[in-house]
């Protein structure tokens, strides 16, 4: 057997491979032979049936089965031997393969396209910002009031105002077309929210459909039609009142603060203020943590050159994802490139920094998870053995699916860790707005 490596650029490169009879010929004969004694052939006694027989009606199908099965060895240990660093995995030439005589040669030439990673270069010493969200009364007030939104009571009054919704059915003049929806009158054009203000049940609003919201996803939620389909839409329709909505603020009282933290846990607003501060400090703390990671990612892929064999890399995505179109992939492709960066730096930052999660760490991860959703509170000693099975049944879900994306997800927040800690913060108070403008970028 000759195998050898032609690289075409610093990226991309072919493997040669040449078989000569002698290369397979031996399995070959054994692969026979063990077909003999197991064939199930009329007119021949179980395990007698001549090997020259089993040749002549399997034979070619054999020798495909083991040579392909040698050159996947092959290929496997020639990139592991010579630390061939590759995305992806080798792609064979098939209009090559396509001129084989399976019938009449004994010799075969095979090549397989590779796509080459170059050594580079990271750094993990640099500044960064830290951005936290000030947490002042105005925004504790604000975040209370859209609370008491949230659990307040639903009533139907007789006439719109600012801030109601309206629930009717939009039809179109002309057309078939009729759905019923909820339209927020704040989320309603400037052009048109005047129209919805004052309005009764059984009134009838028309509008210029395209003209109705800033935002066309509003208009995707009340008609039901797709992206495409919205974009279609022409000409005047007709909004039927058949309710007005709003919704009236919970008050400030024993039954509010017993839905939010439990019965009797809190007892007056001042309480109530100072308990939910926390919470509300806590989830900034999350928000900032997770803004802070992603920067973090953002510098570093950004300050780290590595090349990529473009390419082959579509030609590997579209040969080994059935589902994906070509033109999708060309539209997408620069998140693809983008992700296959992030994870050949986390796998050279992991083995830089020996980096290994254990089984345990997984199962412990898995049972924060867990924890997190009973919202945090002490588990007995019968909970705990609940949470085990729970934990260990989760993992074994979707053939092993679950176990891998708690994996992937604690090796990445390990790797990052890494990045922090060699990173110099400087933490940054910022208004709410300020902080929507920097997780936006």
């Amino acid at each position: 057997m000759d195998i050898q490596l032609e690289k075409n650029s610093s990226t991309e490169a072919l493997i040669k491979i040449k078989l000569k009879e002698t290369d397979y010929q031996q399995k070959l004969k054994e692969k026979l032979k063990s077909y003999s004694k197991k064939a199930n052939i009329k007119g021949f006694r179980p395990g007698k049936v001549p090997i020259s027989l089993i040749e002549k009606m399997y034979g070619k199908s054999i020798m495909v089965e083991e040579i392909n099965k040698i050159l996947v060895d092959t290929l496997k240990d020639y990139i592991k031997k010579n630390d061939i660093k590759i995305i992806g995995d080798p792609l064979p030439n098939n209009e090559k393969a396509k001129e084989i005589d399976w019938d009449e040669q004994k010799e075969f030439d095979f090549e397989y396209n590779i796509g080459l990673i170059d050594d580079f270069e990271y750094k993990l010493e640099f500044k960064i910002n830290k951005y936290q969200i000030k947490l002042d009364k105005k925004t504790i007030d604000e975040a209370i009031d859209e609370l008491k939104v949230r659990y307040g009571k639903m009533t139907n009054p007789e006439i719109s105002v600012e801030g109601d919704s309206i629930f009717g059915t939009l039809s179109q003049l002309g057309t078939e077309f009729t759905k019923d929806g909820l339209i927020e009158i704040s989320k309603v054009s400037k052009k048109f929210r005047k129209s919805f203000i004052g309005i009764k049940k059984e009134d009838v609003v028309k509008v210029d459909i395209k003209k109705l919201f800033n935002d066309d996803k509003d208009l995707v939620e009340v008609t039901g039609l797709s992206d495409d389909e919205i974009k279609t839409l022409i000409g005047e329709f007709e909004i039927t009142v058949k309710n007005v909505n709003r919704i009236e603020p919970a008050e400030m009282n024993q039954e509010f603060f017993d839905k939010i933290f439990g019965e009797g846990k809190v007892k007056t607003e001042e309480e109530f203020i100072e308990e939910y501060s926390k919470i509300f400090e806590e989830n900034y703390d999350r928000e900032s943590e997770y803004l802070l990671a992603h920067q973090i990612q953002e510098k570093v892929l950004k300050e780290t050159k590595l090349d990529i064999p473009q390419d082959f890399y579509k030609k590997w995505i579209l040969a080994t994802n059935e589902g994906i179109k070509e033109e999708d992939l060309e539209k997408d492709f620069e998140d693809y490139i983008k992700d296959l960066k992030w994870t050949l730096l986390k796998n050279r930052i992991a083995d830089d920094n020996e980096l290994k999660i254990e089984y345990a760490d997984v199962v412990e991860s898995t049972k924060k998870m867990y924890e997190a959703q009973f919202g945090g509170i002490e588990l007995t000693e019968e909970m705990d053995k609940s949470m085990d099975a729970l934990v260990n049944n989760y993992l074994q879900q979707e053939n092993g699916k679950n176990y891998m994306n708690v994996f992937d997800q604690l090796r990445t927040e390990k790797i990052l860790d890494i990045l922090k800690q060699k990173a110099e913060i400087s933490v940054k108070k910022v208004t709410r707005e300020e902080f929507n403008k920097k997780a936006e970028k």
